[in-house]
Order: structure tokens, then C-alpha cells, then sequence
């Protein structure tokens, strides 16, 4: 019994000393549940915000149909389960979305305030990010932060933009491959394979805007292993999350009790999810590069941690 009881321990404490096991502790001792339940509220009005303002100010580039169009319909539909409703349902309505009106001096006061909702985002992400590394808030000028989460913010929008063009690309050469090997694009394995290379090319793409986000968002400076690991298996959890987006919130949103508010709901949850997987990518980051545990003082904006 005690020969037992000594082994059971000891496979308790190797279980304890491995990276899984000490990531997850040190995203639990940083209240990283908490955290990303808060960032779940502010990514939802960001989101709204983001796309307001977007179409406003672009949308008339969208307004008739285009495959670039159906291409960042698809990656919207498929990066944020339930936001926009195509027919099955949603939090917003396409028509509505792609019918919105340029901006006049009205809806240009309204988007300074909406854009500044999508950016505290970013700032308050950058703040549980660098709590949960070990890292001091970042000080500096308001404006000069701000002016930075701005930029920022609309780099990340950029890549929204750029992940359905490569999307788009990957599937037209592929068609264009089909086509010169004599391979029906709709039979047999091909609509598996041009599925795959977008999946890859999404895939991609979140690695990189991870990657740079703990970087330069929200200044994690560490070793480059450690970052492209560290973002690397949250660009995959990410990617599952795409996948199973459908099922994940399916059983979650189908209370009858919640019918009016499903969309809403939905859209907090799966916000959640997101944010867990961005601050767990943080916390593994922060382990692989041995950065330390709790929070420290604030330092200079630009200084390094």
C-alpha cells in the first residue's frame, strides 16, 4: 500500500513539473479565467464596433458581388460563429451590414467613439497578457498608447482583409491546377484538398498576427522559440476552435429560455473561448521563455521588461 501510495506521488509531482501542467497553474494563479471573461464583453461591442465602422467607411467596395466579397463573408462567418447571419441565423443581419451608408459628420463622431471601443480592446488584452507572463504594466503617454493600440488595431483588420485574399488565391490555384491535370475540382478528393490549403493558409495567418500581437501588442519579449511555439499551438487550438465552432455553441445556445438572446450569448461564449486560448498561448510563451511568475511595477513605455 505505502509502495503504491510513493508512486502515485511521484507520478503526481512529474505530472506537476511538466510544461502543460505549469502553463495551466501559472494561467490559473493569474486569474486568467477571470480575465478573459472580462475581454469576452469588450471583444463583443469591439467587434461590433470594428465592422460598423469598416463598412462605413469601405463598404461600398463590398456592396456588389465579388469572390473576395464571398471570401471575407466566409472567414467572418467561420473566425466568429454567429456573428453575421447569412440565413441560419446571427447577431447581425448581411443586408443590413453591407447597406450601411458612407459616413456623414453624424456617423463620424459616432466612429471615433466606436473605434475607441475596438481598441480598448487591444489595451485591455495587452494588460492580462503581461500579468499572466510576469511582466510590469506598460506606462507611458496616454495618447502615445492609444495612438499605438490604433495602429495596431488596424494592422490586425489588415489581416482579417489579407487571410480571405491568400484564401481566395490558395483556391484559385488549386481550381487552376485541377484544370491542367484534368481533375474535376467538385469530385473526389480535390474539394477536400482546397479545403485543407485554405485551412493551412488561415492557419498561417494566425500564427503570424499571434505571434506579433505577445510581441509588439502586447510586448512579451522573449526568446523566438518560445514565441513561435507559444503561438504556434495557439494558432492550432484556434483553428480547432473554427472547426468545432458550429457544435461548441450549438448545445450551448439551444435553450429555449434564451431563444432572444442566443446570438448574444453565443458570441460571449465563443469570445471566451478565444481569449482563453490567447492568454493559455501567453502563459505557455511566458514558461517556454522562463519569464517570471506575478505581476511587477509598471515600466516605461518601450523599456525592456
Amino acid at each position: 500500500m505505502e509502495a503504491r501510495r510513493t508512486r502515485l506521488t511521484a507520478i503526481v509531482e512529474w505530472v506537476q513539473r511538466t510544461r502543460p501542467a505549469r502553463v495551466l497553474r501559472r494561467y490559473s494563479d493569474a486569474n486568467g479565467p477571470i480575465l478573459a471573461q472580462g475581454l469576452s464583453w469588450q471583444a463583443v461591442f469591439a467587434t461590433f464596433a470594428a465592422l460598423w465602422v469598416a463598412f462605413a467607411i469601405a463598404g461600398f467596395w463590398f456592396r456588389q458581388p465579388s469572390p473576395l466579397r464571398d471570401a471575407l463573408i466566409e472567414g467572418l462567418t467561420t473566425t466568429v460563429p454567429g456573428l453575421l447571419d447569412t440565413g441560419d441565423g446571427g447577431a447581425i443581419k448581411l443586408d443590413q451590414l453591407l447597406s450601411i451608408g458612407a459616413l456623414g459628420w453624424t456617423g463620424a463622431i459616432a466612429a471615433v467613439g466606436l473605434i475607441w471601443t475596438a481598441i480598448g480592446w487591444l489595451g485591455a488584452a495587452r494588460a492580462a497578457v503581461r500579468s499572466i507572463s510576469g511582466l510590469p504594466r506598460v506606462a507611458g503617454p496616454f495618447l502615445l498608447l492609444k495612438l499605438r493600440d490604433a495602429g495596431l488595431t488596424l494592422i490586425f483588420g489588415i489581416a482579417v482583409l489579407v487571410s480571405a485574399a491568400l484564401s481566395l488565391a490558395s483556391t484559385a490555384f488549386l481550381g487552376t491546377v485541377y484544370a491542367w491535370i484534368g481533375i474535376d475540382e467538385t469530385a473526389g478528393i480535390a474539394p477536400l484538398m482546397t479545403r485543407g490549403a485554405s485551412a493551412v493558409v488561415v492557419l498561417a495567418v494566425d500564427w503570424i498576427v499571434l505571434s506579433c500581437f505577445l510581441r509588439f501588442g502586447a510586448g512579451v519579449r522573449t526568446s523566438r522559440r518560445a514565441l513561435l511555439e507559444g503561438s504556434g499551438l495557439g494558432a492550432l487550438a484556434l483553428g480547432l476552435l473554427k472547426l468545432l465552432g458550429g457544435l461548441l455553441l450549438g448545445g450551448a445556445t439551444s435553450n429555449p429560455l434564451l431563444a432572444s438572446f442566443a446570438a448574444i450569448i453565443g458570441l460571449l461564449i465563443w469570445f471566451n473561448l478565444v481569449n482563453q486560448v490567447i492568454l493559455i498561448a501567453a502563459a505557455w510563451t511566458a514558461e517556454a521563455g522562463g519569464l517570471p511568475r506575478g505581476r511587477g511595477r509598471r515600466s516605461e513605455l518601450g523599456s525592456s521588461p
